[in-house]
């Protein structure tokens, strides 16, 4: 059974560059590429719960390493738009169980990427149903 635990309690690699303003992070939801807003999605499926990249891809049904490129992709965009915030967390991996970097979300940002997947807009080329 996977372990949840209080994101308080855990130790956070740059806690201080975590959004927590639902409107700005239902903003990055809709600024962000499709490959990211996936990324986000997962992590809101599974909040407070700190995963190992690969953990987190297999979920997704990602190839290994994809996260790394996709962060790498939104960084102009965290820096540019949003003062370098991001709406997940991130420990260390020495400071992990798994010896690996961990990434999740904690309850307040997944409950704003849910809210940003209801209230997403068609993208281009999408059509809106009757």
């Amino acid at each position: 059974m996977p372990r949840t635990v209080r994101s308080a309690a855990l130790v956070q690699h740059a806690p201080h560059n975590a959004m927590d303003d639902p409107a700005e992070i239902a903003r990055f939801h809709d600024r962000c590429s499709d490959l990211m807003r996936e990324l986000l999605d997962g992590l809101a499926a599974a909040p407070d719960r700190p995963r190992p990249f690969p953990d987190i891809e297999d979920a997704i049904g990602w190839p290994q390493r994809r996260i790394a490129s996709v962060l790498g992709g939104v960084f102009h965009l965290r820096y540019t738009e949003f003062a370098g915030l991001r709406p997940y967390r991130f420990r260390a991996a020495d400071q992990s169980a798994s010896g690996r970097w961990e990434m999740w979300m904690d309850a307040g940002q997944a409950r704003a990427v849910r809210r940003a997947q209801r209230e997403q807009r068609p993208r281009s080329g999408a059509r809106r149903s009757p």
